[in-house]
């Protein structure tokens, strides 16, 4: 069972800028795609953002696209959400979470189609 462990959360004014990553445990890192999903107090997790096991694909939910970013470094076992022009509504726990497949999926935006997740780490935006 992988372990994956969030990091770079925290507190910041509308308009600003955040770096999450997510480390994981193991050797099969760069066989399986990464995800990244949000949960706000009194609403269920959603999707954020996907990345195939190269890096060489990526998938967004409308309400990020254009203002955060999915990466991975396969060689660090990492994967990374960079968070710009952040909002009010941007305000959850994010989760990363290792996908069950190596690629795009029908179940990629959706909480079953991953298999181990974080524990989170909170990020908050003020206005």
């Amino acid at each position: 069972q992988v372990q994956l462990v969030e990091a770079g959360g925290g507190l910041v004014q509308a308009g600003g800028s955040l770096r999450l990553s997510c480390a994981a445990s193991g050797r099969t890192f760069s066989s399986y795609a990464m995800g990244w999903f949000r949960q706000a107090p009194g609403k269920e997790r959603e999707f954020v953002a996907f990345i195939n096991w190269s890096g060489g694909s990526t998938l967004y939910a409308d309400s990020v696209k254009g203002r955060f970013t999915i990466s991975r470094d396969n060689a660090k076992n990492t994967v990374y959400l960079q968070m710009n022009s952040l909002k009010p509504e941007d305000t959850a726990a994010y989760y990363c979470a290792r996908s069950r497949y190596s690629a795009l999926a029908v179940t990629t935006r959706t909480l079953i189609g991953y298999d181990s997740w974080g524990q989170g780490t909170q990020v908050t935006v003020s206005s």
